[in-house]
């Protein structure tokens, strides 16, 4: 219910959704999902938004229609982990979050030191829900062309009519009449870190000449002291 309600076809033919067998239940290809539906059939007060959520989720995706199209290695696989960050919020505020969630998105592709392009989505690209979408695509050696590591919808108030997630305007100061009728917030939604894709574009990107890895300094103190990772001797 809440898959079909945040925009997906689990049962449309071509679908990217894994369904159970003999149950209506389905595996979510992003945690853009659960979080949609933490806030399901909600009535918030302005003064609560923006809401800004993220999530850690296992991803299951059928990659219909994708075959033979980077098929092999980590760039396209049916079971990944990503980090997706979710914005519940109200109509004027959603352009703006729209672009602090690409500056967000930026930041970390900088500091990881990788080539990459946002793209602006042609109309005929956005899935069922995006009224705007971008993607970030970083430079991939291996495949010799860029690939798709990121992407931030703004999805205005689709998700939240099917979803009936409401928020109640703030009352103007001495203002005593009735309170202001609710309305249908607004909901973004970008990936933080697809891990698959990230661990492509970092391996490729930071090779040296003799087969080490370079890690990027932001990830090295995460490493243990590690500055590289070198092939096992022989």
């Amino acid at each position: 219910e809440v898959l079909e309600k945040c925009g997906f076809q689990p049962r449309a033919e071509n679908t990217q959704n894994y369904g159970v067998s003999n149950s209506d239940l389905c595996l979510t290809g992003t945690a853009e999902i659960p979080l949609g539906g933490s806030v399901m059939n909600s009535l918030l007060e302005e003064s609560t938004l923006p809401r800004k959520l993220a999530g850690f989720g296992r991803c299951f995706r059928t990659e219909a229609g994708a075959a033979g199209q980077a098929s092999k290695g980590l760039y396209r696989v049916h079971q990944f982990s990503k980090v997706e960050m979710f914005v519940v919020c109200t109509p004027e505020q959603s352009e703006a979050l729209l672009q602090e969630l690409i500056d967000i998105e930026k930041e970390m592709f900088e500091e990881l030191g990788l080539h990459f392009k946002v793209l602006d989505m042609a109309s005929h690209d956005l899935g069922a829900p995006a009224y705007r979408k971008f993607d970030v695509e970083a430079w991939m050696p291996g495949m010799g062309r860029y690939g798709e590591i990121s992407s931030a919808s703004n999805c205005t108030d689709y998700q939240a009519r099917r979803l009936n997630i409401r928020y109640r305007p703030a009352a103007n100061p001495g203002d005593k009449k009735k309170k202001a009728k609710s309305a249908f917030v607004h909901t973004l939604n970008a990936t933080a870190c697809a891990v698959p894709r990230m661990i492509v574009a970092i391996l490729e990107n930071c090779q040296q000449e003799d087969g080490s890895i370079a890690i990027p300094q932001a990830l090295q103190p995460y490493m243990h002291g590690l500055t590289h990772i070198r092939p096992k001797s022989e």
